[in-house]
């Protein structure tokens, strides 16, 4: 039988939402609060349910199903609130894949897939796709616009030692001995705290550090007439055409009035002690997950108005952003296209 889906969301008072990861656990234990919760913070369900298929607001609610059927005629008119999601064709409960949210965006050096897989009771390799997904739906949709007033820009270099490398290893990645040979760049845009606003920051994996690279980004990503700060590295990409670039010499000082990269250098800080401490070895081809991981967590660390960010809210801000997200497990391995003996195509 089908029940009104436009009264489901609202006849039924909803018990406060949870604080702390001792509450989430036990909120969450209960499929209807996971289900009102995501009704509540899904953007495009605000106003009533609609059809992902055919964006019909002609559905009515299964209540034994806690699904909701389409009234038109077409595939797949029967979905449920994980449809259109991060969650979509996830065999894991809501009640396990919420909590899992609560801890990655809350845990200050991240969450190991280990660690998932210890705590809620399924296996290490379904922990590790959930946690990509997670990392997905974390990444910045740049909804803020560009940066401006004064930005730090610098270049850190992800990836271990090239003389503590196995030689098998070095072999296969054709690198030699060197400090920054072998490893990958991730290049770091960061705006200063003002009265009005807190720091901001974009962060992304890069090829390489030279200026046709590092242009074009810094171009994306900062307002015109603005003012960069970065180290002696700058002077291979200088931009005073379109900015007023401003350059301090680490081999002479760190700091030169207002000129420094230290707010930059923090975030660095904690990018390599949650790869290092945290997820030990991560692929150069999965880095820049890990690095939206972290800029989630370093931009919703305060609100506009400068109050500190509960766990609770950044919680929200997360799930809020799950929708219109997608990653599957071919996708992650890179094995699209690909056949397995016996099966169909992968995708």
């Amino acid at each position: 039988m089908l029940d009104s889906s436009r009264l489901l969301p609202y006849t039924r008072t909803m018990p406060t939402e949870p604080r702390t990861l001792q509450e989430a656990i036990l909120y969450f234990a209960d499929p209807e609060n996971c289900m009102h919760y995501l009704l509540a913070h899904r953007p495009e369900w605000k106003n009533g349910v609609v059809c992902p298929t055919c964006d019909s607001k002609d559905v009515g609610f299964i209540a034994s199903r806690r699904m909701w059927q389409c009234k038109n005629r077409h595939p797949k008119s029967q979905f449920s609130v994980k449809v259109g999601t991060i969650m979509e064709d996830s065999a894991i409960g809501l009640d396990k894949w919420l909590v899992a949210i609560w801890m990655q965006t809350n845990s200050r050096n991240g969450v190991s897939s280990w660690e998932i897989h210890r705590s809620l009771g399924i296996t290490q390799k379904c922990a590790w796709h959930m946690l990509h997904r997670i990392r997905l739906a974390m990444q910045d949709d740049l909804s803020g616009g560009t940066l401006s007033g004064e930005v730090e820009v610098d270049e850190s270099y992800i990836g271990g030692k090239a003389r503590n490398m196995h030689r098998s290893r070095k072999r296969r990645m054709q690198i030699t001995c060197g400090r920054k040979v072998g490893k990958t760049v991730v290049l770091g845009i960061l705006e200063r705290e003002t009265e009005s606003k807190p720091k901001r920051i974009r962060a992304t994996v890069v090829p390489d550090a030279q200026k046709l690279t590092i242009a074009p980004e810094v171009y994306a990503h900062v307002e015109p007439g603005s003012q960069i700060h970065s180290d002696e590295h700058g002077n291979n990409w200088r931009m005073d055409d379109r900015y007023i670039h401003n350059i301090v010499n680490h081999l002479e000082t760190y700091v030169q009035g207002n000129v420094h990269t230290n707010t930059l250098e923090n975030f660095w800080s904690l990018l390599k002690r949650g790869l290092a401490g945290t997820y030990v070895a991560v692929e150069p081809f999965h880095l820049f997950r890990y690095v939206d991981e972290r800029a989630f967590r370093y931009n919703n660390r305060r609100h506009a108005d400068g109050e500190v960010m509960t766990d609770s809210e950044r919680f929200s801000v997360a799930v809020e952003q799950i929708v219109g997200r997608r990653l599957t497990y071919a996708e992650l391995t890179g094995k699209v296209g690909e056949k397995r003996e016996g099966t169909e195509t992968v995708n």
